[in-house]
């Protein structure tokens, strides 16, 4: 499912337009964003946990020449499913 496809089922799931579906989905991924930017977590009950988990830096090899190169650190966003999500796929 693209995004197209998501607005589209939201749209009828809510019986709201397509704009409106569209607008609600976008604020709603800029808010998730906005608030993993801070570094606060954004709890969904039943569905799952954004959250965002600091990686240090670390060594690894180029797999063409075998040389060693270092990955610098960075943060990176995670996501774990809740319990409703995760009977729902099972």
């Amino acid at each position: 499912m693209n995004k197209k496809e998501l607005v589209d089922a939201m749209a009828d799931a809510a019986d709201i337009s397509k704009a409106e579906a569209e607008k609600a989905l976008n604020g709603m991924l800029m808010a998730i964003s906005t608030a993993l930017a801070k570094g606060d977590k954004v709890t969904l009950v039943g569905f799952g946990t954004f959250s965002t988990v600091k990686r240090t830096e670390r060594q690894a090899k180029n797999p063409r020449t075998g040389e060693a190169i270092s990955i610098p650190a960075k943060t990176v966003a995670k996501f774990k499913p809740g319990s409703k999500l995760a009977d729902a796929v099972n």
